[in-house]
């Protein structure tokens, strides 16, 4: 994930975005991440919506694109820095939009949603780490040290556990004991 978006979310009534600190009995604790960090209560009546659990439309009724993979390919095309601001000219934010997601739903997705999306992804950008997604060759090149399988590697004291088994199913009880034992 290149955002941790786990504990981040928007507030209705509340501009900008914040960090879940703890919950309380009334509420939940939130700090802003406007650079300042005030910490503050958000009360239970209040609408908490986290950036993680939130999608945009896509013109496939049944598809939508999470807001973090929407962060990372407008990271990758524009960087930490983008040039547009909820200000900008409505054709530019469009235009940006069917960049970014080009089969995005029209009908569904109004100028409102993209003027957040440009807001949050700014805060977001400013405040938290990005980090560079792993790539599949990554995970799957074995370290130099690393054995491949352990098939044909067998410890000593597996070994010689077996070795008692086959010879006496009482000394393999034993062995097991032991062994037991030495892993406490």
């Amino acid at each position: 994930m290149p955002y941790d978006l786990k504990e981040i979310a928007a507030i209705s009534g509340m501009p900008g975005l914040y960090r879940l600190v703890s919950p309380t009995r009334t509420g939940v604790i939130i700090e802003a991440l406007d650079g300042r960090g005030t910490r503050s209560i958000a009360s239970a009546r209040n609408k908490v919506s986290l950036l993680q659990e939130i999608s945009i439309y896509t013109q496939d009724y049944d598809q939508t694109v999470a807001l973090t993979e929407v962060f990372d390919r407008i990271h990758q095309q524009f960087g930490a820095e983008l040039e547009l601001t909820s200000k900008s000219d409505d054709r530019d934010l469009t235009a940006f939009m069917g960049q970014v997601i080009p089969d995005y739903d029209r009908d569904r997705v109004y100028m409102s949603d993209i003027k957040k999306l440009v807001t949050w992804y700014g805060i977001v950008s400013k405040n938290l780490e990005y980090q560079a997604p792993a790539t599949d060759e990554d995970d799957a090149t074995p370290a130099a040290d690393e054995p491949l399988s352990t098939g044909g590697e067998i410890s000593a004291d597996a070994t010689a556990t077996d070795d008692a088994a086959a010879a006496n199913p009482e000394a393999a009880t034993e062995a097991s004991k032991k062994s037991k034992k030495k892993a406490e």
